[in-house]
């Protein structure tokens, strides 16, 4: 009996398998981060708009407001199929790119920021660098589950957490007996050198 060859028609097709979404950065003009958050959503891209909480004085009173922690970014969760479509959203500059290629921000450091905005921590944000410290987690309060390093700037004793991407540190307040230690500021550093060692590598 001679064999039945497959018909084209029933000859399964190789389903090409998608990258999941990442969170990557988009740059975007100045005080446009709220516009951009909502036409992102408007076409269905999942966004994050870190958001903080501050009062503005004016001569007869004082409001609380929402105003974007940091200026000019808004974070997308897409697909790289996905760009363009982000890059189409009026008020977007461009993602946040290294070597010409958007680069993904860690899930982490959205989770961080995500803690961090639904807190009622002190916060500054600042682009100064600062050396390697202990990796703590925090183990009580509002921000349980944060991780972040411990350092110590003018004397005080605060939590940084790095943007590494946007080149943005976040510092924070919290008690010392909120923290646990992961790791020491020796470990973290030898860490860091090995992931620039395997970047080369790449």
């Amino acid at each position: 009996m001679d064999p039945v060859l497959p018909s084209e028609g029933n000859i399964p097709k190789l389903i090409k398998k998608q990258p999941p979404p990442r969170w990557f950065a988009v740059y975007t003009n100045p005080r446009a981060e709220k516009l951009v958050h909502s036409r992102l959503q408007e076409e269905s891209v999942e966004s994050f708009l870190p958001l903080q909480k501050t009062y503005r004085k004016w001569s007869d009173r004082k409001k609380l407001v929402l105003k974007p922690l940091l200026s000019s970014y808004v974070f997308v969760k897409v697909v790289p199929k996905e760009f363009i479509k982000v890059y189409k959203i009026n008020g977007v500059v461009k993602f946040v790119s290294f070597e010409g290629q958007p680069v993904a921000i860690p899930q982490k450091q959205i989770d961080n920021l995500k803690l961090i905005v639904d807190s009622d921590a002190e916060i500054e944000v600042t682009t100064e660098q600062f050396e390697k410290g202990d990796v703590v987690e925090v183990i009580n309060g509002s921000l349980v589950g944060l991780t972040g390093e411990l350092i110590r700037v003018g004397g005080k004793k605060r939590v940084i957490i790095r943007i590494d991407k946007l080149d943005q540190n976040i510092l924070l307040t919290i008690p010392v007996t909120f923290l646990r230690k992961i790791k020491s500021s020796e470990q973290n550093s030898d860490n860091e050198q090995d992931k620039e060692k395997d970047n080369k590598v790449l």
